[in-house]
Protein backbone atom coordinates (compact mmCIF):
# COMPACT_ATOMS: atom_id res chain seq x y z
CA UNK A 1 0.00 0.00 0.00
CA UNK A 2 2.54 2.62 0.59
CA UNK A 3 4.40 1.70 -2.13
CA UNK A 4 1.55 2.38 -4.31
CA UNK A 5 0.82 6.06 -2.48
CA UNK A 6 4.73 6.43 -3.11
CA UNK A 7 3.90 5.24 -6.44
CA UNK A 8 0.93 7.58 -6.84
CA UNK A 9 2.63 10.73 -5.65
CA UNK A 10 5.34 9.91 -8.09
CA UNK A 11 3.11 10.46 -11.11
CA UNK A 12 2.14 13.38 -9.33
CA UNK A 13 4.82 15.12 -8.77
CA UNK A 14 5.76 14.61 -12.85
CA UNK A 15 1.79 15.55 -13.57
CA UNK A 16 3.29 18.86 -12.03
CA UNK A 17 6.48 19.41 -13.22
CA UNK A 18 5.18 18.59 -16.67
CA UNK A 19 2.04 20.99 -16.54
CA UNK A 20 4.28 23.77 -15.30
CA UNK A 21 6.80 23.58 -18.30
CA UNK A 22 3.90 24.42 -20.82
CA UNK A 23 4.03 28.29 -18.67
CA UNK A 24 6.34 30.94 -19.67
CA UNK A 25 6.93 34.28 -18.46
CA UNK A 26 6.54 35.83 -21.71
CA UNK A 27 3.43 33.94 -22.62
CA UNK A 28 1.98 37.13 -23.63
CA UNK A 29 4.66 39.10 -24.54
CA UNK A 30 3.58 39.59 -27.78
CA UNK A 31 -0.55 39.20 -27.60
CA UNK A 32 -1.01 40.81 -24.44
CA UNK A 33 2.27 42.85 -23.46
CA UNK A 34 0.39 45.29 -20.47
CA UNK A 35 -1.08 41.78 -18.67
CA UNK A 36 0.95 41.92 -15.39
CA UNK A 37 0.34 46.38 -15.26
CA UNK A 38 -3.24 45.87 -15.63
CA UNK A 39 -3.64 43.55 -12.75
CA UNK A 40 -1.29 45.30 -10.67
CA UNK A 41 -3.78 48.04 -11.18
CA UNK A 42 -6.62 46.46 -10.30
CA UNK A 43 -5.07 45.00 -7.31
CA UNK A 44 -3.95 48.09 -6.30
CA UNK A 45 -7.48 50.20 -6.50
CA UNK A 46 -9.25 47.83 -4.71
CA UNK A 47 -6.51 47.61 -1.87
CA UNK A 48 -6.50 51.17 -1.46
CA UNK A 49 -10.06 51.24 -0.92
CA UNK A 50 -10.13 48.03 1.25
CA UNK A 51 -7.24 46.50 3.34
CA UNK A 52 -8.93 43.42 3.59
CA UNK A 53 -8.14 42.95 -0.39
CA UNK A 54 -4.93 41.46 -0.51
CA UNK A 55 -5.47 38.43 2.27
CA UNK A 56 -8.87 37.63 0.31
CA UNK A 57 -6.91 37.55 -2.99
CA UNK A 58 -4.26 35.04 -1.53
CA UNK A 59 -6.47 32.71 -0.34
CA UNK A 60 -8.72 32.61 -2.98
CA UNK A 61 -5.73 31.79 -4.97
CA UNK A 62 -4.66 29.00 -2.57
CA UNK A 63 -8.49 27.55 -2.48
CA UNK A 64 -8.16 27.59 -6.61
CA UNK A 65 -5.29 25.56 -7.46
CA UNK A 66 -5.82 22.86 -4.28
CA UNK A 67 -9.16 21.79 -6.28
CA UNK A 68 -8.66 20.96 -9.55
CA UNK A 69 -5.32 22.74 -9.82
CA UNK A 70 -4.92 26.68 -10.86
CA UNK A 71 -7.79 26.55 -13.04
CA UNK A 72 -10.21 29.76 -11.83
CA UNK A 73 -12.96 27.08 -11.29
CA UNK A 74 -13.16 28.81 -7.85
CA UNK A 75 -14.60 31.99 -9.49
CA UNK A 76 -17.53 30.30 -11.28
CA UNK A 77 -21.08 31.10 -10.31
CA UNK A 78 -23.76 28.14 -9.13
CA UNK A 79 -25.53 27.56 -11.86
CA UNK A 80 -29.09 25.17 -12.22
CA UNK A 81 -28.47 22.23 -9.89
CA UNK A 82 -24.83 23.06 -10.03
CA UNK A 83 -23.28 24.10 -6.84
CA UNK A 84 -19.79 25.26 -7.34
CA UNK A 85 -16.65 25.84 -5.64
CA UNK A 86 -17.64 29.06 -4.25
CA UNK A 87 -20.22 27.98 -2.31
CA UNK A 88 -18.90 24.87 -0.72
CA UNK A 89 -18.45 25.55 3.32
CA UNK A 90 -14.77 26.07 3.09
CA UNK A 91 -15.46 29.25 0.20
CA UNK A 92 -18.19 30.94 1.17
CA UNK A 93 -16.42 33.60 3.16
CA UNK A 94 -14.22 34.20 0.28
CA UNK A 95 -14.14 37.29 -1.21
CA UNK A 96 -13.16 40.36 -3.47
CA UNK A 97 -13.95 38.28 -6.49
CA UNK A 98 -14.90 41.67 -7.96
CA UNK A 99 -11.32 42.96 -8.33
CA UNK A 100 -10.56 40.02 -10.81
CA UNK A 101 -13.70 41.00 -12.69
CA UNK A 102 -12.05 44.39 -12.59
CA UNK A 103 -8.82 43.09 -13.95
CA UNK A 104 -10.56 40.89 -16.71
CA UNK A 105 -12.85 43.51 -17.75
CA UNK A 106 -10.05 45.91 -18.82
CA UNK A 107 -8.31 43.12 -20.07
CA UNK A 108 -10.93 42.10 -22.97
CA UNK A 109 -10.65 45.60 -23.56
CA UNK A 110 -7.10 46.12 -24.35
CA UNK A 111 -6.82 42.27 -25.69
CA UNK A 112 -9.87 40.54 -25.93
CA UNK A 113 -10.19 36.78 -25.58
CA UNK A 114 -6.48 36.10 -24.36
CA UNK A 115 -5.48 36.23 -20.96
CA UNK A 116 -7.32 33.66 -19.06
CA UNK A 117 -9.02 33.70 -15.68
CA UNK A 118 -6.06 31.95 -13.89
CA UNK A 119 -3.33 34.15 -15.07
CA UNK A 120 -4.73 37.15 -13.96
CA UNK A 121 -5.65 34.70 -10.28
CA UNK A 122 -2.21 34.18 -10.18
CA UNK A 123 -1.12 37.03 -10.92
CA UNK A 124 -3.85 38.95 -8.38
CA UNK A 125 -2.12 36.81 -5.74
CA UNK A 126 1.33 37.62 -5.81
CA UNK A 127 0.50 41.71 -6.25
CA UNK A 128 -1.59 41.20 -3.16
CA UNK A 129 1.44 40.04 -1.41
CA UNK A 130 3.66 42.45 -2.77
CA UNK A 131 1.34 44.95 -2.05
CA UNK A 132 1.59 44.17 1.31
CA UNK A 133 5.26 44.11 1.70
CA UNK A 134 6.14 40.77 0.86
CA UNK A 135 8.06 39.64 -1.83
CA UNK A 136 7.46 39.84 -5.47
CA UNK A 137 8.57 36.48 -8.10
CA UNK A 138 7.99 36.02 -11.48
CA UNK A 139 4.31 34.35 -12.53
CA UNK A 140 4.85 31.83 -15.39
CA UNK A 141 1.71 32.33 -17.62
CA UNK A 142 -0.04 30.33 -19.36
CA UNK A 143 -3.13 28.73 -17.49
CA UNK A 144 -6.44 27.88 -18.99
CA UNK A 145 -10.01 28.10 -17.22
CA UNK A 146 -11.52 25.11 -15.98
CA UNK A 147 -14.86 24.33 -16.96
CA UNK A 148 -15.98 22.36 -13.97
CA UNK A 149 -16.41 23.69 -10.23
CA UNK A 150 -18.12 21.36 -7.95
CA UNK A 151 -19.17 22.52 -4.22
CA UNK A 152 -18.59 19.67 -2.89
CA UNK A 153 -14.43 19.07 -4.02
CA UNK A 154 -13.87 22.10 -1.23
CA UNK A 155 -13.72 19.53 0.91
CA UNK A 156 -10.38 18.71 -0.75
CA UNK A 157 -9.17 21.56 0.46
CA UNK A 158 -6.93 21.33 4.02
CA UNK A 159 -8.56 22.24 6.91
CA UNK A 160 -7.73 24.24 9.96
CA UNK A 161 -8.56 21.39 11.55
CA UNK A 162 -5.91 18.83 10.38
CA UNK A 163 -2.57 17.34 12.02
CA UNK A 164 0.37 17.51 10.67
CA UNK A 165 0.17 13.55 8.24
CA UNK A 166 -2.81 14.99 7.22
CA UNK A 167 -1.41 18.37 5.78
CA UNK A 168 1.40 16.89 4.33
CA UNK A 169 -0.64 14.40 2.58
CA UNK A 170 -2.57 17.06 1.26
CA UNK A 171 0.12 18.99 -0.29
CA UNK A 172 2.14 15.47 -1.31
CA UNK A 173 -0.97 14.73 -3.29
CA UNK A 174 -0.14 18.08 -5.29
CA UNK A 175 3.30 17.58 -5.63
CA UNK A 176 4.35 20.24 -2.71
CA UNK A 177 6.72 19.36 -0.39
CA UNK A 178 6.77 19.84 3.61
CA UNK A 179 9.21 22.64 2.89
CA UNK A 180 6.38 24.10 0.57
CA UNK A 181 4.28 23.35 3.57
CA UNK A 182 5.40 25.24 5.78
CA UNK A 183 6.49 28.29 3.87
CA UNK A 184 2.96 28.21 2.59
CA UNK A 185 1.25 28.35 5.38
CA UNK A 186 2.55 31.83 6.40
CA UNK A 187 0.35 32.79 4.07
CA UNK A 188 -1.73 32.81 7.51
CA UNK A 189 0.32 36.28 8.23
CA UNK A 190 -2.38 38.26 5.94
CA UNK A 191 -6.21 38.11 7.11
CA UNK A 192 -9.15 37.34 9.45
CA UNK A 193 -10.47 33.82 10.93
CA UNK A 194 -14.16 33.54 12.03
CA UNK A 195 -14.63 31.59 15.29
CA UNK A 196 -15.80 28.28 13.61
CA UNK A 197 -12.26 27.83 12.05
CA UNK A 198 -10.71 27.26 15.46
CA UNK A 199 -13.79 26.56 18.07
CA UNK A 200 -12.32 23.35 18.33
CA UNK A 201 -9.72 24.08 20.03
CA UNK A 202 -11.17 26.38 22.77
CA UNK A 203 -14.47 24.24 23.45
CA UNK A 204 -14.62 20.42 24.15
CA UNK A 205 -10.82 19.87 22.68
CA UNK A 206 -11.12 16.03 23.56
CA UNK A 207 -12.39 13.66 26.18
CA UNK A 208 -9.09 15.40 29.05
CA UNK A 209 -8.99 18.80 28.03
CA UNK A 210 -11.36 21.79 27.27
CA UNK A 211 -9.03 23.64 25.55
CA UNK A 212 -6.27 22.53 23.44
CA UNK A 213 -2.94 22.28 26.04
CA UNK A 214 -0.69 23.44 23.34
CA UNK A 215 -2.01 26.90 23.24
CA UNK A 216 -0.94 29.42 25.16
CA UNK A 217 -3.02 30.03 28.28
CA UNK A 218 -3.57 33.75 28.12
CA UNK A 219 -3.92 33.77 24.48
CA UNK A 220 -6.44 30.32 24.72
CA UNK A 221 -8.33 32.69 27.46
CA UNK A 222 -8.53 35.77 25.22
CA UNK A 223 -9.97 33.42 21.95
CA UNK A 224 -12.46 32.01 24.83
CA UNK A 225 -13.82 35.38 25.27
CA UNK A 226 -14.25 36.16 21.49
CA UNK A 227 -15.63 32.95 20.85
CA UNK A 228 -17.66 31.80 23.59
CA UNK A 229 -19.37 28.84 23.69
CA UNK A 230 -23.03 30.47 24.29
CA UNK A 231 -24.08 33.87 23.10
CA UNK A 232 -21.44 34.51 20.27
CA UNK A 233 -21.31 37.45 18.39
CA UNK A 234 -22.53 37.38 15.13
CA UNK A 235 -19.24 36.79 12.75
CA UNK A 236 -17.00 36.93 15.56
CA UNK A 237 -13.47 36.08 15.09
CA UNK A 238 -9.77 37.50 15.27
CA UNK A 239 -7.13 38.69 12.95
CA UNK A 240 -4.61 35.80 12.06
CA UNK A 241 -1.79 37.78 13.36
CA UNK A 242 -1.91 41.35 15.24
CA UNK A 243 -0.02 42.91 11.72
CA UNK A 244 -2.97 41.24 9.81
CA UNK A 245 -2.62 43.99 6.68
CA UNK A 246 1.25 43.24 6.54
CA UNK A 247 2.43 40.45 4.89
CA UNK A 248 5.64 39.29 7.48
CA UNK A 249 6.85 36.37 9.31
CA UNK A 250 4.82 37.27 12.51
CA UNK A 251 3.31 33.99 12.22
CA UNK A 252 6.01 31.90 12.67
CA UNK A 253 7.32 33.68 16.02
CA UNK A 254 3.70 33.52 17.05
CA UNK A 255 3.65 29.59 16.76
CA UNK A 256 6.99 29.20 18.73
CA UNK A 257 4.78 31.17 21.57
CA UNK A 258 1.83 28.56 20.87
CA UNK A 259 -0.14 30.83 19.60
CA UNK A 260 -0.84 29.34 16.40
CA UNK A 261 -4.13 30.10 15.95
CA UNK A 262 -5.28 26.99 13.67
CA UNK A 263 -4.97 23.36 14.94
CA UNK A 264 -2.94 23.10 11.64
CA UNK A 265 -0.47 26.05 12.11
CA UNK A 266 0.46 24.76 15.87
CA UNK A 267 1.18 21.05 14.78
CA UNK A 268 3.91 22.15 12.79
CA UNK A 269 6.07 22.21 16.10
CA UNK A 270 5.34 18.16 15.71
CA UNK A 271 8.03 17.20 13.65
CA UNK A 272 11.50 18.26 13.93
CA UNK A 273 11.67 19.09 9.97
CA UNK A 274 8.70 21.48 9.80
CA UNK A 275 9.54 22.62 13.55
CA UNK A 276 13.12 23.86 12.36
CA UNK A 277 11.53 25.48 9.02
CA UNK A 278 9.24 27.36 11.46
CA UNK A 279 12.26 27.78 14.00
CA UNK A 280 14.42 29.39 10.51
CA UNK A 281 11.59 31.56 8.93
CA UNK A 282 10.76 33.35 12.30
CA UNK A 283 14.14 34.52 12.64
CA UNK A 284 14.85 35.27 8.87
CA UNK A 285 12.66 37.22 7.00
CA UNK A 286 14.59 36.90 3.91
CA UNK A 287 14.54 32.64 4.52
CA UNK A 288 10.80 32.93 4.89
CA UNK A 289 10.13 35.37 1.59
CA UNK A 290 12.79 33.41 -0.42
CA UNK A 291 10.93 30.24 0.28
CA UNK A 292 6.91 31.55 0.40
CA UNK A 293 7.84 33.13 -3.49
CA UNK A 294 9.71 29.66 -4.80
CA UNK A 295 6.42 27.64 -2.99
CA UNK A 296 4.31 29.76 -4.68
CA UNK A 297 5.75 29.37 -8.36
CA UNK A 298 5.46 25.51 -7.76
CA UNK A 299 2.19 25.52 -6.37
CA UNK A 300 0.83 27.85 -9.07
CA UNK A 301 1.98 26.30 -11.74
CA UNK A 302 -0.54 22.70 -10.95
CA UNK A 303 -2.89 23.82 -13.84
CA UNK A 304 -5.72 21.81 -15.34
CA UNK A 305 -7.99 24.03 -17.40
CA UNK A 306 -9.18 23.51 -21.14
CA UNK A 307 -10.71 27.25 -22.20
CA UNK A 308 -10.18 31.18 -21.41
CA UNK A 309 -13.10 32.34 -20.66
CA UNK A 310 -14.93 35.63 -21.74
CA UNK A 311 -16.50 36.04 -18.67
CA UNK A 312 -14.57 34.98 -14.76
CA UNK A 313 -17.75 33.81 -13.41
CA UNK A 314 -19.11 31.69 -16.54
CA UNK A 315 -18.22 29.37 -18.73
CA UNK A 316 -17.81 29.92 -22.17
Amino acid sequence: MAVMVAFLNLIIMFSVVSTSKSLSLNYYSKTCPDVECIVAKAVKDATARDKTVPAALLRMHFHDCFVRGCDASVLLNSKGSNKAEKDGPPNVSLHAFYVIDAAKKALEASCPGVVSCADILALAARDAVFLSGGPTWDVPKGRKDGRTSKASETRQLPAPTFNLSQLRQSFSQRGLSGEDLVALSGGHTLGFSHCSSFKNRIHNFNATHDVDPSLNPSFATKLISICPLKNQAKNAGTFMDPSTTTFDNTYYRLILQQKGLFFSDQVLLDNPDTKNLVAKFATSKKAFYDAFAKSMIKMSSINGGQEVRKDCRVIN
